[in-house]
């Protein structure tokens, strides 16, 4: 039986032959056997016509003459075509007479209603034949008319109902097996399907898998980068921390020059006023710093000239203590 293995090709009901669904050489000994027990002739064909086993017991008339010419031989291609093409249609084993006078049967072989070959036998007569005939034949195809009728007179006769009986027997054990044989077909075109798709799922599997690995890179990284952010964070708290402590000290130095202004009379309170803003000043940046932003400049910015002007009223309180 020929699955194709080595094409991987899957064919269609119409592409199929014979020779994908039997083994031949079983289909082979069963019409030897069956030729033998019946005493009629028999070969298979495929869907062309063309032979797929040898000749089971055939004839001397046909083996040895009639096919012994071209003649003779396209004779009886067309004859078994006819045949052949009858059995097709009714889906059923056609008895028939063939070119030269005996009798064949044509027994189709089908899966799911399509003809992928036929048997052909019979080469016997159901009754005495009539010479002349033959002798007509004989010359038409160009062989030795005495010699032709002597291996006519070595057919067999079959009573047309054991005719009949033999080719019911031919389609039925011959549509079994290859029905049987294109079951097997289909579930070994499935399981080549079916292999292939496991092979389609095993590599995305490992596509996936591949994939998973470099989102598993890819989260190390950004884990790494997210204690890098956590580290600088730190580190800006440090500073802002640091930032509220200097703002505090200033302010309380702020609050001290304020009190000593208020001591001084009026000679403080040009200090008192610098102290003030200074220390307004401060405030609002520590605010800022608690909240973990950065201090509006706008706001917040101790400019160079309230610095001087602290300079100046501090200079000024101290010379008021001292003259005092």
């Amino acid at each position: 039986m020929n699955m194709n293995h080595e094409e991987n090709v899957y064919k269609t009901l119409s592409e199929i032959n014979l020779s994908d669904v039997m083994e031949i050489s079983l289909l082979q000994k069963f019409l030897d056997n069956f030729a033998v027990s019946m005493n009629l002739a028999s070969v298979a064909v495929d869907r062309e016509g063309n032979p797929v086993t040898n000749p089971s017991s055939y004839t001397r008339i046909c083996a040895n003459y009639t096919h012994s010419t071209k003649t003779g031989d396209d004779r009886c291609a067309a004859s078994h075509k006819r045949g052949g093409q009858e059995a097709a249609r009714t889906g059923r084993p056609y008895i028939f007479k063939c070119h030269s006078g005996l009798i064949d049967f044509a027994a189709p072989i089908m899966v799911e209603g399509e003809l992928i070959g036929t048997i052909l036998g019979g080469q016997t007569l159901s009754g005495k034949p009539n010479e002349d005939e033959f002798r007509r034949v004989a010359r038409e195809i160009g062989v030795n008319e005495d010699q032709y009728i002597n291996a006519l007179h070595e057919v067999k006769v079959t009573s047309e109902k054991s005719i009949q009986a033999a080719a019911e027997v031919l389609f039925i054990v011959a549509n079994s097996l290859s029905q049987i044989g294109y079951q097997k077909y289909k579930l070994k075109s499935m399981s080549k399907d079916l292999v292939d798709q496991f092979t389609v799922i095993e590599a995305t599997m490992e596509e996936l898998a591949s994939s998973s690995i470099q989102v598993n890179e890819n989260q190390n990284e950004l884990n790494k980068e997210i204690l890098n952010v956590k580290q600088i964070s730190e580190q800006i708290n440090v500073i802002l921390n640091s930032i509220k402590s200097i703002a505090d000290q200033t302010k309380l130095l702020g609050l001290n020059a304020s009190i000593e202004a208020a001591r001084a009379g009026e000679a403080g309170k040009g200090l008192c006023c610098g102290c003030h803003r200074d220390t307004k000043a401060f405030s609002e940046f520590k605010r800022y710093c608690n909240k973990g932003g950065t201090a509006d400049r706008r706001r917040t910015k101790i400019n160079h000239k309230d610095t001087a002007v602290f300079q100046f009223n501090h200079e000024k309180y101290r010379t008021a203590v001292i003259r005092n």
